[in-house]
């Protein structure tokens, strides 16, 4: 069956980096756009950053995190990567994997606080 696993949350003080990691199983991944989406308590979950298929070729972000964070994949890995720089309290929700419209990770969590 299909099978989103994230990795790579924790706590981060601001200004840190992060690196998260989406290995997928159960479907052909090359072929699926995939992208990351956020959830902060009390809001409803938003886009952070979306890669094309295939190749990866055309990429999309969030307004707040242009420039800081970038979304990447490697087919031979089955895994899309999300490297998260000047990371910024604001920064701090459950981080989700989804692949296509369909299939969506269980989250990991990021925490950005002195």
């Amino acid at each position: 069956q299909v099978q989103l696993v994230e990795s790579g949350g924790g706590l981060m003080q601001p200004g840190g980096s992060l690196r998260l990691s989406c290995v997928a199983s159960g479907f052909t991944f090359k072929n699926y756009a995939m992208s990351w989406y956020r959830q902060a308590p009390g809001k409803e979950r938003e886009l952070v950053a979306g890669i094309s298929s295939l190749g990866g070729r055309n990429t999309n972000y969030a307004d707040s995190v242009k420039g800081r964070f970038t979304v990447s994949r490697d087919n031979a890995k089955n895994t899309v990567y999300l490297q998260m720089n000047s990371l910024k309290p604001e920064d701090t929700a459950v981080y989700y994997c989804k692949a296509g419209i369909h299939y969506w990770g269980r989250g990991t969590q990021v925490t950005v606080s002195s």
